[in-house]
């Protein structure tokens, strides 16, 4: 499978009024290298482990392949994973046909929030609602694996 997604820093905190759904989610790294992420995921009341390849150039597009597992075995899991487990909500914001994936994150990357759109092909045009800001589509700093080792707060740009 490939996944074909655009990242979006956020301007404004006006999503949380257009959100349809919202969930905390607890994630981490058994593996953080860029030619395969190993990432274990609690998210409300269902986990996941998902492997993602190298993205392409447009940084648009990577294999990705995830599977269900229980909750405790996640958990679990976690607890081997590489330091800095990455807190956040996840809002869900439907636009047009396309659903946006808001994540406001917490702790080490507190005051980070981005938008991620996935789409059918890298060409495929969607909606860009007044709270979307800057795209940070191929920036390697704006990855969940990259945040998890490299958190925003001690970012200086």
């Amino acid at each position: 499978m490939v996944e074909i997604e655009r990242k979006f820093l956020i301007n404004s905190a006006a999503y949380k009024k257009e959100a349809f759904s919202q969930n905390r989610i607890k994630q981490g790294y058994l593996s953080s290298v860029p030619e395969r992420t190993v990432r274990v995921r609690v998210k409300g009341n269902k986990a996941y482990i998902t492997i993602k390849g190298v993205s392409n150039a447009t940084g648009m597009s990577r294999f990705e392949w995830e599977k269900e597992i229980p909750v405790n075995e996640a958990e679990n899991l976690l607890l081997l994973c590489e330091k800095g487990i990455i807190d956040k909500t996840r809002f869900e914001v439907k636009i047009g046909i396309h659903t946006y994936e808001v994540d406001e994150f917490y702790g080490e990357n507190e005051g980070l929030v981005i938008a991620e759109i996935e789409l059918q092909s890298e060409n495929e045009t969607f909606e860009k609602p007044s709270w979307l800001g800057k795209e940070v589509t191929n920036d390697k700093r704006y990855y969940n694996s990259y945040l998890s080792n490299n958190p925003y707060k001690q970012r200086i740009d």
